[in-house]
């Protein structure tokens, strides 16, 4: 036992270095620790209950001072630390909070639910939802001439030709399926024999200028649209006001069975459309004031505006701006016959005397070129008549193309006759430069990006060629295999185009949108 105490005693001078000093510091660190285990204790019984109390530290040791010098070397927090699954000093452990975390964020996201659920309630109950074999109601806005293979609308455009008491042209022959919402006609007989024309509601003017664009007499956008407001000019001279009745409207209600009527010998173009919306909205704006000769001389005026300033000043601009695109020595290829090109060329050779070269490009079946060609040489320009099928032969030579338009629509591209968009392609392949001479008031608002949707389909029979006086595809209409397609007009995408001449200057394919614009703005 005496060795013992003496070893004993001799242990923590043999641990520290520095005798009895040592020992006092260990101690007071022990009372220390001690403090801080008997207020953990305290903090646990108080959160947990009263548990049972541990035994009193005995003597130091050399385990003892093991212990002290760990508490040493770490936090007191960590001392008895969560790894031993205890919570820390500040009350919750983190799994706690976590827990406590996703609650709150489970919560939130049953109140966000629990609201989307109230107001699609809301909304079904406002707005009765479609059942999935219900299709959607859908607004058609297509023009009368483009619902051929509709029914409901053909029966809508006869009782709207009812009540206007203008007769309905029946089609002819059978279509190409792809084209069968288009009207299709035949100039075989004339038009007063395929339906009965009611001299009371139309005007003899009118009956005469639909029996001329059925049969093909007047063709050519300018000179339809002028044969147009010539006759309109008539119309409004030859008009009496009914009593108790407004010039301003009923004028409007006595036009549109004649626009029927025309439209039913043949589909108004572009130009047309512009020119009846710019005189109805004149008529419209008439003041109520004017008495009524004074109103129709009011509206005469206007319309020889219109021609004069649209279509007469237009075409001289045009011809201004594209006289300097010509030089000496060109090889110019046109196609078909536009008025507009053919005074470009006249214009450019006998006022400012260029001297150049003229390739006219025609094709079947109504072989246009043919009359370019005499009023060209007329003037005494030098030509050359090729078929469309030949003009990968000529292109090598031309310095320049230009073509007229039948419109120029709000995607920058070209309405025209059938074929132009070919030679486009063409001339673009051969790097040869594509001008289009085309007034503004040609410029139409629809979007189209190829032939079929929007087109005109003129006579099949004007494609049968007698040959030896044979017709090769003469019983056509009875052969159940075999349909014809006569197209007039095909699209030309804005990128075969270089430039377009117009009577506001030289401007691109994409800038029609802005000419609307301004125009609309104007208006």
């Amino acid at each position: 036992m005496a060795e013992r105490a003496a070893l004993g005693g001799a242990g923590p001078e043999a641990a520290t270095p520095e005798g009895p000093q040592a020992t006092e510091l260990s101690r007071e660190e022990k009372l220390q620790l001690r403090k801080e285990k008997k207020q953990q204790k305290k903090k646990k019984r108080s959160e947990k209950g009263p548990l049972a109390e541990t035994p009193e530290l005995g003597p130091p040791s050399e385990a003892g001072q093991l212990q002290v010098a760990a508490h040493l070397a770490s936090p007191p927090a960590l001392a008895d630390g969560p790894n031993n699954g205890e919570k820390p000093a500040g009350g919750k452990s983190k799994a706690e909070l976590r827990a406590e975390r996703r609650a709150k964020q489970e919560a939130e996201r049953a109140q966000k639910q629990a609201k989307k659920a109230e107001l699609s309630q809301a909304a079904t109950t406002a707005k009765p939802r479609l059942t999935p074999t219900e299709p959607p109601s859908v607004v058609k806005r297509l023009p009368e001439h483009v619902q051929m293979d509709d029914p409901a609308a053909q029966r809508k455009l006869a009782k709207k030709l009812e009540r206007q008491q203008v007769p309905l042209r029946q089609d002819y022959g059978t279509k190409v399926n792809l084209f069968s919402h288009l009207h299709q006609y035949s100039r075989k007989k004339p038009l007063t024999q395929q339906m009965s024309i009611p001299s009371t509601v139309i005007h003899p003017a009118v009956v005469r200028l639909g029996l001329q664009y059925s049969q093909g007499i007047i063709n050519g956008s300018n000179a339809r649209c002028i044969a147009l407001l010539e006759v309109f000019k008539q119309l409004i001279r030859d008009y009496s006001t009914p009593t108790s009745e407004e010039l301003s409207r009923d004028l409007v209600a006595k036009l549109k069975p004649h626009i029927s009527f025309l439209n039913q010998c043949r589909p108004l173009s572009a130009s047309m459309g512009n020119a009846i919306k710019f005189l109805k909205k004149e008529i419209a704006c008439l003041p109520d004031t004017l008495r009524e000769e004074e109103a129709k001389e009011k509206l005469q005026d206007t319309i020889d505006k219109y021609l004069r300033e649209k279509i007469l000043l237009a075409a001289e601009a045009i011809s201004r701006s594209a006289f300097e695109k010509i030089n000496d020595n060109d090889v110019i290829l046109v196609y078909g016959c536009s008025s507009l090109v053919n005074r470009t060329l006249c214009d450019a050779h006998a006022k400012k005397g260029r001297a150049f070269r003229v390739i006219v490009v025609d094709s079947r079946p109504r072989l246009e070129g043919r009359e370019t060609l005499r009023r060209l040489v007329r003037k005494g320009i030098h030509c050359t008549y090729v078929m469309i099928n030949a003009i990968s032969y000529v292109l090598p030579e031309v310095s320049k193309v230009l073509l007229g338009a039948h419109a120029l629509l709000a995607n920058g591209s070209v309405m025209s006759r059938v074929g132009t968009s070919q030679i486009a392609l063409v001339s673009k392949a051969y790097n040869v430069p594509v001008l289009v001479c085309c007034e503004t008031y040609k410029f139409c608002e629809r979007v189209q990006t190829d032939s079929f949707v929007s087109n005109e389909l003129d006579d099949p029979d004007d494609l049968i060629v007698l040959r030896k006086g044979q017709a090769q595809l003469g019983g056509w209409a009875e052969n159940k295999s075999l349909r014809l397609l006569n197209l007039v007009y095909d699209v030309t995408p804005p990128d075969l185009v270089d430039l377009v001449i117009t009577d506001l200057g030289m401007i691109p394919c994409t800038s029609v949108p802005v000419v609307l614009r301004v125009k609309n703005v104007d208006q």
